[in-house]
C-alpha cells in the first residue's frame, strides 16, 4: 500500500545526513547499490503479533552511494505485511494504528529532512 500524501517524494539529502536522520527514527537501509536505497521501519501491531514494514527508496541524483556526500532523492513511502519467509503482502488491510504509528515516522522524517 502507497501511503498517499506522506510528503516524502521528492525530498533531497545527502547519505550521511539520510542514514542518521533515518536510523534515529528505527529505518535500517537493508538493500543498496550504486544509484538506490532501501530503508525499512519495522513495526509490530502487538494483538496480533503480526509485522508490517514501513519502507521507502531513494535514487542518487548526484554522485554514487559509495561515497556520503550522494545526494538522494526520496520516493514514495508504502507499507506492507511481513509474510513467511521474507516477503511483504502490499494487498493486506493495514491497522489504524500501525498506520497512525506510520504517518509519525513519515512526519518526523519529513521535519527532519526538511530543516
Amino acid at each position: 500500500m502507497i501511503i498517499e500524501n506522506a510528503g516524502i517524494k521528492g525530498l533531497k539529502s545527502d547519505l550521511a545526513h539520510l542514514d542518521s536522520v533515518s536510523s534515529k527514527l528505527g529505518f535500517v537501509r537493508w538493500q543498496w547499490e550504486y544509484y538506490r536505497a532501501t530503508y525499512d521501519l519495522k513495526i509490530e501491531n502487538k494483538p496480533t503479533n503480526a509485522e508490517y514494514f514501513l519502507r521507502f527508496n531513494s535514487r542518487a541524483v548526484e554522485g554514487k552511494l559509495e561515497s556520503p556526500y550522494a545526494i538522494l532523492a526520496l520516493e514514495e513511502a508504502y507499507i506492507g505485511r511481513g509474510t513467511f519467509p521474507h516477503g511483504l503482502d502490499y494487498e493486506s488491510p493495514i491497522p489504524d494504528q500501525v498506520l497512525k504509528i506510520a504517518n509519525q515516522k513519515l512526519a518526523e522524517l519529513k521535519k527532519q529532512l526538511s530543516e
